[in-house]
């Protein structure tokens, strides 16, 4: 008989619990790929949301929007304000290869956002055009295993080789149990926190994992965007239409 049976066998006889197959750690790559298959597993998302922008002083603005996202075969979002009445109609949309364009009704006009501009806010939340159109992290970032704890796994990202980005790095906290990422610090180029994001009330609807409520915090402003999910659905069959710089224009 083996050892390893026999330690097996010996710890059964005497009640103690042990693992039958040995459990094989994960690596960063690994765990960032779940990750991005959690986020992006429905193949698409339609989402009516209540947004609080909450400044220095702790005042607060209300903002309705919708979201539009597709995730396969290419991921797709757009996102336009419906409240109030000098915010409706702002919209923005992301696409593949980095194209990004926003909607101003004041202006009447669709504009193809520019690369060297798109850290720039979108209307007044802590969200840049970047972070809006972040789908997958390992697309941009190359992860690193930094710590494991009885509930998360730590991660660090920094931006892989060509991939401009105004982070120096990011720091990711993974639930063990389902791969959903539930806090994100970012960190500028010397080294120094500036935003943090963290994701609550982290629900299952069907098949898919989902966060009732968001905020992003820009610790450097002092200022903060939380989004309140109002309602979500799954895999309605999306067209392609919505997501064209065209739809951006249309009023709910």
């Amino acid at each position: 008989m083996r050892p390893i049976q026999l330690i097996i066998i010996t710890a059964i006889s005497l009640g103690l619990c042990v693992p039958l197959l040995p459990s094989f750690a994960l690596t960063g790559e690994e765990i960032l790929k779940k990750v991005d298959e959690v986020s992006t597993a429905p193949k698409d998302i339609h989402m009516i949301s209540k947004m609080i922008l909450i400044d220095s002083k702790g005042n607060k603005k209300l903002r309705k929007a919708e979201t539009f996202q597709k995730n396969r075969p290419e991921e797709k979002r757009l996102t336009r304000f419906l409240e109030p009445a000098d915010q409706k109609g702002i919209a923005f949309l992301a696409l593949p290869n980095d194209v990004q364009y926003v909607y101003l009704p004041a202006f009447r006009k669709v504009r193809r956002i520019a690369s060297h501009v798109k850290n720039t806010k979108f209307a007044g939340t802590d969200f840049t055009y970047d972070d809006l159109s972040t789908f997958r992290f390992s697309k941009d970032f190359n992860p690193k295993l930094v710590e494991t704890t009885d509930q998360f796994y730590i991660l660090e990202l920094t931006p892989k080789p060509g991939v401009k980005k105004d982070y120096g790095k990011l720091r990711m906290w993974v639930r063990r149990d389902n791969f959903v990422s539930v806090k994100i610090e970012y960190y500028d180029k010397k080294g120094q926190l500036w935003k943090v994001l963290e994701r609550r009330d982290i629900v299952k609807i069907g098949n898919y994992w989902t966060a009732k409520e968001m905020e992003m915090k820009d610790l450097k402003e002092n200022h903060s965007t939380v989004i309140i999910q109002e309602s979500i659905e799954f895999d309605t069959g999306l067209s392609d239409k919505i997501f064209t710089p065209r739809y951006l224009r249309r009023a709910r």
